[in-house]
């Protein structure tokens, strides 16, 4: 049986949507750490979930390379999020 791969990125959409508070107001984004750019971070991944989701919707069906694409892309941004303190870790 083939692996599901389109369950399998709105899977991994909702776990990167609900991990990143991507409704934060645009006044609290900046921090002290201008050299990674929270507001950047956040446009740039919310802009690659929004591209996957509508590539989805067209019915275009992911690849195991698109998966760990953006699963490490949202690894990296929450990494630099991170460090910012932008999110902490529970």
């Amino acid at each position: 049986m083939k692996p599901d791969t389109t369950l399998a990125m709105r899977q991994l959409i909702a776990q990167i949507r609900s991990s990143i508070p991507f409704d934060t107001p645009e006044s609290t984004l900046c921090s002290d750490h201008c050299r990674i750019c929270s507001k950047k971070l956040l446009e740039f991944l919310a802009s690659e979930l929004e591209g996957w989701e509508y590539m989805l919707r067209q019915g275009q069906v992911p690849n195991f390379g698109n998966l760990s694409r953006l699963e490490r892309m949202g690894r990296k941004v929450y990494s630099a999020l991170e460090k910012t303190g932008f999110v902490k870790t529970s």
